[in-house]
């Protein structure tokens, strides 16, 4: 009898957690679907099945590195540069990851999958989110977390399946990544008040584009970016403090 209990009491405080985390993730189910089937369907027009895009999309699960992986996959083979430029891309998880060591503390079995699938959306959820009394944070976590990972899985697979019967021409379509960088640049510039690092990105591109030509620019714009920020971290640090 009080295994019975047991079992209903961890399936509401599971029901809760669901119903507490969905409408977190309705606007992330709105543009994960639209990239990913961007991404799917890109995928496809590049002369790859949709098992590509399924595959990666499970297995990666970082939307800016899966466009990216396109033009790697197509180039040249070059597992030094390819894992340089992966980990370049995706080094902002780490300062995500270390935000969130106290909130997934104690997490258990649940914490490989949060850590897994740790984006910038289920980071900036499960971080800012106010959890409602008597959910379970553990399982509000792991809900926000699986519900944003299936609308990407999904999406990209869709989009792969249903890219070979498009019949418009998808001329162009690889630029849905650079808006979507735009984009990303545009919100953030919506929240700073300083743009010292925007110009330190912009300069280093332009002088990076100069010098090594449109095809090679971007993994040394990427460190001449980190090396230029660590130098002046303390200037800039201080000029946004006076603010």
């Amino acid at each position: 009898m009080s295994e019975t209990k047991t079992l209903s009491g961890h399936s509401d405080a599971k029901r809760k957690a669901f119903a507490a985390a969905f409408p977190y993730t309705i606007p992330i189910f709105a543009g994960f679907w639209f990239i990913g089937l961007a991404y799917g369907v890109y995928m496809n027009v590049s002369g790859f099945s949709f098992w590509y895009p399924m595959i990666m999309s499970m297995a990666i699960f970082g939307g800016s590195l899966e466009f990216v992986a396109v033009s790697m996959l197509l180039a040249p083979f070059a597992p030094l540069q390819t894992f340089v430029m992966a980990l370049m891309i995706q080094s902002r998880h780490l300062f995500y990851g270390i935000s969130m060591l106290s909130r997934y503390s104690g997490m258990g079995w649940k914490k490989p999958f949060l850590v897994f699938g740790l984006c910038d959306e289920s980071f900036s959820i499960n971080y800012t989110a106010d959890i409602p009394k008597g959910v379970d944070k553990g399982w509000f976590f792991l809900f926000v977390t699986i519900l944003n990972y299936c609308y990407w899985a999904t999406g990209a697979t869709i989009g792969g399946m249903i890219g070979s019967r498009i019949k418009f021409d998808t001329t162009g379509l690889n630029f849905v990544m650079t808006a979507m960088f735009v984009v990303i640049l545009m919100e953030q510039l919506k929240k700073e008040s300083q743009y010292y690092t925007v110009a330190i990105g912009i300069a280093s591109a332009l002088v990076c584009r100069v010098v090594f030509g449109a095809n090679s620019f971007m993994l040394p714009t990427m460190l001449l970016t980190l090396i230029l920020l660590t130098i002046f971290r303390s200037k800039i640090e201080e000029k946004v403090g006076l603010q």
